[in-house]
């Protein structure tokens, strides 16, 4: 697998996406996943506000929101997140929320370099930083994405010594996210763009955008985030 980023000019609040990615990817081939940081397909459609509404902003997009000694710890479509991965980097004096719904941002955009380029087997996939829990510093995480499969299920395989897999999935989608976000940056890098190249999945038309959400009753670490909740003064959203 090879992937490299992208160096573009900055991106402009309300300018439209599909234009600025066909100005800066000139060719892409059957195999790629394209990689677009939600920063640009948040602004593309106009998700800014001001500081001072961020607390409000907050509570409206998180379905469960959590005050902390640092941030607000939200679950927003079904992931943890700071801040309902509203951010202040970036964003000229602004907060930029995320893209509405990044699954269609993604087979829209998709569809249009399909189209384009004449491919067929082509992904899209629109990523954000997030912080895992008792680790420091960002990893990628894929919002949404189009044109591939997320997961690997490995469930009924056996492993080198013919033990049969029970429990084990590959994330596929943050690992790529993972992979391309290292090289695109989080600071003034202006590489919001990522080619990936024979990437270990598998291609098809139709995605599952809820084959890497687990419920929260099955989730491995409830057990100690409902002790933390508990204690704390939480507030769910409905």
């Amino acid at each position: 697998m090879k992937t490299r980023s992208i160096r573009t000019r900055l991106f402009t609040e309300g300018e439209n996406l599909e234009r600025f990615v066909l100005e800066h990817v000139r060719k892409l081939k059957d195999g790629n996943i394209l990689v677009v940081t939600s920063k640009i397909v948040a602004l593309a459609e106009r998700r800014t506000a001001s500081p001072y509404e961020k607390e409000k902003i907050v509570l409206r997009e998180s379905e469960w929101a959590v005050p902390t000694k640092y941030v607000w710890l939200t679950i927003k479509d079904g992931m943890f997140m700071a801040a309902a991965g509203i951010d202040e980097s970036n964003a000229h004096g602004k907060i930029i929320l995320l893209p509405k719904d990044s699954f269609k941002a993604a087979a829209r955009l998709r569809r249009v370099l399909l189209k384009r380029y004449k491919i067929r087997k082509f992904g899209v996939l629109i990523t954000d930083s997030r912080v895992l829990p008792l680790r420091a510093g960002v990893v990628g995480v894929a919002l949404g994405y189009a044109g591939f499969g997320g997961v690997k299920d490995y469930r009924g395989s056996t492993d080198l010594f013919g033990r049969t897999l029970k429990m084990t999935r590959v994330d596929i989608a943050d690992s790529l996210a993972t992979a391309a976000v290292l090289l695109m940056g989080e600071g003034n890098e202006r590489k919001p763009l990522a080619i990936v190249e024979n990437a270990p999945v598998e291609f098809h038309n139709h995605v599952n955008r809820t084959e890497l959400i687990i419920p929260v009753a099955d989730d491995l670490y409830v057990p100690l985030f409902s002790k933390i909740l508990n204690k704390s003064k939480g507030r769910r959203h409905n």
